[in-house]
């Protein structure tokens, strides 16, 4: 069935009646538009505030187009909501709409093959550290592996599909012992248990499906790193495009260890007896050494000692590869686990050793150094990650596929730009009704449209932005008195309420500390005292309480309603000035003659800025204020680019006015 505006709109109006929902004027607007991209092949960014309904708003369009469209999310519980809520009750009210049974509402999910249990390492065991096979884990953990196998015997009998989402409370380590990476799979081919397999399955149904709901990562991974994971597609949605960026360059970073190499070589001892395997053992001391030489933070220039021993370590690896013995069909075809894993170790080394010892005019190369106040010491790693990723998209991505981008917070100082030159495409020179596009299309520019559908949300009335105009600049000694001080007088006026966004942990435990002290009468919860989801339960259950954290409150948590009336920002979110990758790629914009401050370190902290404002306002009927206790938002040029990167919020920095109008939603 043919994509066009006339059957986007009646459909839409069709679901949202069947669902019980409110058709809203900017989910009109981005269906229509969405339908007109994968018609002409345009790329459209599309900005649509919480509330909008932008999930319907894109899948019914991609229902309606006539080849498979991919649906890419950055973050769990959006790829949750999509398949567990949204797109099953899309397909029933579909199925009850005149002409629905005409389309094709079949839809998969996929994700790395990681995230599906693996049968045959939960039947065979998992190889130990000399590639033996170990049958039952011992420790503290048996009992929850125990049980993940348990979970997943009964997955692959009921039909079920394995993933990681679905599982048994567990931890990353637990997880590990009933999964493999793609290095570590022995293919469908060659497993026993090749036909049963949950991450094959999952592909079969990709094959068969129109819709595919996929993460940001296996999107890089298929388009960007070539690597063939999503069946053939014409168009891509990617929700959540705010995060893209930051998505795709953690894909494509690499990490190398001592303990890696050492681990690849003594694992290949018992397969490879040439000798290579001693070399690669030998390779990985000289690599300590160079580690022990070389100073923690970005490396411009590599030393002699470390580009010597990345060589060293890439030729070990690579004599190492060359020397494993073939196959043999004599076991019946089954591949051995052990051996499998302990190649696709030496396979790994060698490519990140190979890519790190190359030149690093593309690459961003930097050895981590341990966090401080750890009691143990944590091993050196050496990093490596893209300059930049827009060339890769445009390439690879934008070159190929029509794209739909769509965030609450894509217009980053007033306009698309920011984000359009991040993922590849040419800024506008003009706007238009709310709408932008690049004033020439010549040359091999890529036609792109961007357009903000607006929020059903008023904030003007709804929310007010406090910036505390009369406080100090915030230092690198963190919080002072008078910033500790005005934390505890909006959080007494706003009778707990709170949600404390705070740049760094020390921060945020300081904040709460102090208001634990000054307000007994309050309850106080700083990120890591439990669980997130543990803190969020508790956060919502009762009113008079403040949550203090850090990053990941910044973007992860949706509290509508009273629990969150006061959102607290402690300072403008740049990036720190010793991040190697956000301070090389700053100076490779001021290289090329742009602004690297404005274009990289301002871009960021407007985003991450409006992600924590949008904490505030998440249903028509809630209100509250957002505080920021930074002035510079109020004196500094860039003050202005950020703010309006922001909801249009009333805007004060009258701390006493701003005190009076906490108390008053407080007491109503």
């Amino acid at each position: 069935m043919p994509t066009s505006d006339s059957g986007v709109t009646p459909l839409l109006h069709e679901a949202v009646t069947a669902l019980g929902g409110q058709e809203r004027t900017g989910q009109v607007r981005m269906a229509e538009a969405v339908a007109t991209a994968f018609t002409t092949g345009e790329h459209l960014l599309v900005q649509a505030g919480t509330g909008t309904g932008k999930s319907l708003a894109y899948l019914v369009p991609s229902l309606l187009h006539d080849q498979r469209v991919v649906i890419a999310t950055a973050t769990l519980a959006l790829q949750h909501q999509l398949v567990e809520r949204d797109i099953p009750r899309l397909m029933s009210a579909v199925a009850g709409a005149p002409g629905g049974s005409k389309v094709d509402t079949s839809y998969a999910v996929l994700k790395g093959r990681s995230n599906y249990a693996c049968l045959h390492r939960i039947r065979e065991g998992v190889p130990d550290d000399q590639g033996a096979l170990v049958d039952v884990p011992v420790g503290s953990m048996a009992e929850t592996v125990l049980e993940l196998r348990g979970w997943a015997e009964k997955e692959a009998e009921d039909g079920g599909t394995g993933e990681r989402d679905n599982a048994p409370r567990h931890t990353d380590r637990e997880w590990r012992q009933v999964s493999v990476n793609h290095r570590e799979c022995l293919g469908a081919a060659k497993c026993p248990f090749g036909q049963e397999c949950f991450a094959e399955l999952a592909r079969e149904k990709a094959q068969r499906s129109h819709l595919i709901v996929t993460n940001h990562s296996l999107l890089a991974i298929d388009a960007i790193e070539g690597v063939p994971m999503i069946p053939e597609y014409d168009a891509v949605v990617i929700d959540e495009a705010h995060e893209l960026t930051a998505r795709v360059t953690q894909a494509a970073t690499d990490e190398l260890s001592v303990n890696d190499v050492e681990r690849a070589a003594r694992r290949s001892q018992r397969i490879v007896e040439d000798g290579s395997a001693d070399a690669l053992a030998e390779a990985a001391d000289a690599l300590s050494d160079a580690f022990e030489a070389t100073m923690a933070g970005r490396i411009e220039r590599m030393p002699d000692q470390l580009g010597e021993a990345l060589a060293l370590v890439r030729d070990a690896a690579r004599t190492c590869l060359s020397a494993y013995p073939r196959e043999s069909a004599g076991d019946g075809g089954e591949a051995d686990p052990g051996r499998t894993q302990a190649k696709g170790m030496v396979q790994d080394v060698f490519a990140n050793a190979e890519r790190m010892a190359a030149d690093l005019e593309s690459d961003v190369l930097w050895l981590s150094e341990p966090p401080p106040n750890m009691s143990t010491r944590i091993p050196p790693r050496l990093h490596v990650a893209p300059l930049q990723v827009w060339g890769q998209m445009r390439d690879k991505l934008l070159s190929d596929k029509t794209v739909v981008f769509t965030s609450a917070t894509l217009m980053l100082g007033g306009d698309f730009n920011a984000v359009a030159s991040s993922i590849g495409l040419k800024p506008t020179e003009r706007v238009e009704d709310g709408l932008a596009a690049p004033a020439d299309t010549a040359d091999g520019v890529l036609p792109w449209r961007g357009i903000d559908v607006g929020s059903p949300f008023d904030y003007g009335q709804q929310a007010i932005l406090y910036v505390a105009r009369h406080l100090p600049p915030p230092g690198r000694d963190g919080l002072v008195k008078s910033q500790l001080d005005e934390i505890c007088e909006l959080v007494d006026a706003a009778d707990g309420r709170t949600l404390g966004l705070f740049s760094s942990r020390r921060a945020a435990e300081a904040a709460a500390e102090h208001v634990r002290t000054a307000l007994p009468h309050l309850t106080t919860l700083a990120q890591g005292d439990a669980q997130l989801p543990e803190l969020a339960k508790q956060f919502v259950e009762d009113p008079h309480t403040i949550l203090f954290g850090t990053l990941s409150l910044w973007q992860g948590l949706d509290v509508p309603g009273d629990t969150c009336q006061l959102v607290i920002i402690d300072r403008i979110p740049f990036p720190r000035p010793d991040d190697p990758l956000m301070s090389a790629r700053q100076r490779a914009a001021d290289k090329a003659g742009g602004n690297g401050f404005m274009q990289v370190a301002a871009t960021h902290a407007a985003l991450l800025l409006a992600q924590g404002a949008g904490r505030l306002i998440r249903t028509t009927t809630d209100r509250g204020v957002v505080a920021v206790l930074d002035p510079r938002l109020a004196t500094a040029r860039y003050g202005g680019f950020l703010k309006a990167s922001l909801p249009p919020m009333w805007t004060t920095t009258d701390p006493a006015l701003v005190r009076k109008a906490l108390a008053r939603l407080a007491s109503g």
